[in-house]
């Protein structure tokens, strides 16, 4: 199911642009390429890459966790509107033997 959601999500997200995010992302990246030795650098992109698959199964995540609602609230909805409609068919038919009676009772 969880497989069925993610293509769902691949299909319908469009993530958003976030350039000015991306530009200082870069210029931030490359003023640390100069003052790190490459050890260090290595692990400042480990972090990087880590913050942003981070970032992505958090966004699936609340994704699934928004079509999960959407179902269950989907479903209560359909549950009340049959309880409502069985009522309705429940009470017209009690007011209609209430008024044959009442039209009986009459003359």
């Amino acid at each position: 199911m969880k497989t069925r959601l993610k293509t769902l999500y691949d299909c319908f997200y469009t993530p958003p642009e976030f350039s000015e995010q991306k530009q200082e992302v870069k210029e931030c990246h490359q003023a640390l390429i100069q003052v790190l030795e490459k050890p260090e650098r290595r692990l400042v992109l480990r972090i990087m890459d880590a913050q942003s698959l981070m970032a992505e199964e958090r966004s699936i995540d609340s994704f699934i966790s928004g079509f999960e609602l959407a179902w269950q609230l989907s479903m209560e909805l359909n549950q009340f509107e049959k309880e409502r409609s069985v009522s309705r068919c429940t009470s017209s038919r009690r007011s209609g033997a209430l008024s044959m009676s009442g039209e009986e009772e009459e003359p």
